[in-house]
Parts: C-alpha cells; sequence; structure tokens
C-alpha cells in the first residue's frame, strides 16, 4: 500500500528508498497489465477467427474489433504515461501498425519555418549564415467550416436611354429562396447515407458552430434533393435490371429512432453481381 502524505518520513535518504520502492512497485503492476492486455488481444484475435453456435449466437466482428480498440487505447495511455516520466516504455513484442512515411503527393502542403530568434555569434557578434535545415512533415486536419455565400449582382443603366437596365440572371437554386448551396446538400445527403449519420446529429454537429438548423428542415432539403436526382435514380435502375444477375443484400443497418424508443433496421438494396 502506498503510504500517506502524514506519514512519510522527514529523513532525506529514507524518503528517496521508499520513493524508488513505490517506483519499482508501479512499474511491476504495470508489467503485469502489459501482460493481461497481450493475453487479451491474443484471445480477441484467436476467436476471430472461428464462427460457431447459431446464427444469433454468433461472434460480431466489429464487436471484438471495437474490444480491441479499446485495448490498444489501454496500452497507448500506459506507455504514454511512462513517456512523460521520461521512462523508455516497457514495449512488449507485439507489432503494431503504425501510420508512418511519406505523406501522399496530391495533399496540399502548408510551410511554417521554426527560426532562432537571434543569430547572433556569441563569439565574435557576426551573422550566422544559414548551413542547411531539418524537414519534417505532419498530417494536419483543418476542420470543416461554414461560410457564408454572398451573391452581388450589379445593376447597369444607360443615362441617355431611360429604361435600359442590365443585371445578370440570378443562378437556379436546387432549394428555391433556401440558403444551403449544392455543396452544403450534397455534404448532408453524403453524411446521411454513406457515413450512417442521422440529420439530428448532423444538427447537433452544426449547432457547436453556431449553425442552428433544425431536423426538418435537413429532411426538406434531402426530400428536395432527391426530386432532383430522379432522373439518376432512373438510370442506375435501368442499369439493374438490365443486369443478367442481382444480388439482393438483405443485411440490416440499426439506424436510431429518437423518441419510439426502437431502432429501425432497413436493408442495404440491390446491386448487380
Amino acid at each position: 500500500m502506498p503510504a500517506r502524505f502524514d506519514q512519510l518520513p522527514t529523513d532525506p535518504d529514507t524518503l528517496r528508498a521508499l520513493l524508488l520502492a513505490e517506483r519499482e512497485r508501479h512499474a511491476d503492476e504495470l508489467a503485469a497489465a502489459y501482460g493481461e492486455v497481450e493475453r487479451l488481444i491474443g484471445i480477441i484475435k484467436e476467436l476471430q477467427r472461428y464462427r460457431f453456435g447459431r446464427r444469433a449466437e454468433r461472434l460480431d466482428a466489429d464487436q471484438l474489433a471495437l474490444a480491441l480498440e479499446d485495448l490498444e487505447q489501454t496500452l497507448a495511455v500506459a506507455e504514454a504515461g511512462e513517456e512523460k516520466d521520461g521512462n523508455k516504455p516497457t514495449r512488449l513484442s507485439r507489432q503494431r501498425r503504425i501510420n508512418r512515411g511519406a505523406l501522399p503527393p496530391h495533399l496540399p502542403r502548408e510551410e511554417v519555418v521554426i527560426d532562432v530568434a537571434d543569430k547572433t555569434c556569441p563569439c565574435c557578434g557576426g551573422l550566422k549564415h544559414r548551413i542547411g535545415e531539418d524537414v519534417s512533415e505532419r498530417l494536419n486536419w483543418t476542420p470543416a467550416e461554414f461560410k457564408g455565400l454572398v451573391l452581388r449582382r450589379p445593376k447597369y443603366a444607360c443615362r441617355a436611354c431611360e429604361g435600359e437596365v442590365s443585371q445578370a440572371p440570378a443562378p437556379e437554386r436546387l432549394i428555391e429562396n433556401g440558403i444551403p448551396t449544392e455543396a452544403l446538400v450534397a455534404h448532408v445527403i453524403v453524411a446521411k447515407y454513406a457515413d450512417h449519420l442521422p440529420l439530428y446529429r448532423q444538427a447537433q454537429i452544426y449547432a457547436r458552430q453556431g449553425i442552428n438548423l433544425d431536423r426538418s428542415t435537413l429532411a426538406d432539403w434531402v426530400g428536395r434533393a432527391a426530386f432532383a436526382l430522379r432522373p439518376v435514380y432512373a438510370r442506375l435502375f435501368e442499369g439493374l435490371k438490365s443486369s443478367t444477375k442481382l444480388f439482393a443484400d438483405e443485411t440490416t443497418a440499426p439506424v436510431l429512432d429518437p423518441g419510439r424508443g426502437h431502432q429501425d433496421r432497413p436493408t442495404l438494396g440491390l446491386r448487380p453481381r
């Protein structure tokens, strides 16, 4: 048991010995935790290789993957604590996938120069000259941001002729008299159907940026976009009907239905095979 502060000895040598013993005890506990985590990871990976029992009792690979993620996070927390204390992490023999190396060339680059404040030589007082540099790349993320798109349509009139006014026509809008651009509506649709992000969650995300969009408003945007996409739907449907074989994916995807206390499970649909 660790000693209480009011029970610590006042003698420096005794206190130093107590601290060393406490550090060793912590290291032993951490090593034991590493061993247990490794054992559980081995069990999970072994279970991922098998399917047994009735269909309802089969192991869910996604659930196993989530458990594996939790264990990886536990290891990372322990290692970060050791590194913060200046100790070399007691890394296990397990190989971990780490995304390192050169970043993809298509990414835009933003350069930040971290220069010395004073380039004067402390010995002679002369100005130091540049002899090289160290360059490293990190993967950065700029959060998506809302911005107002202001459309100005100047009007022009002739000073000599009355009534001759010229102005560029207003561009068509997907949603008449609505505030969203086509890019924003497309983002909402992709987030809902490709990323399985319900509209009420999207509304919560937007609210954190100070944009209050009601769920019903987002639903109206999706519905009007669906109306505009009917020709695309018809063309895809014709392609499906012309296929010699169709694969029916009846896998259900759980979708939260707030306010009703249950989940809807729509199927994933049809696709050619």
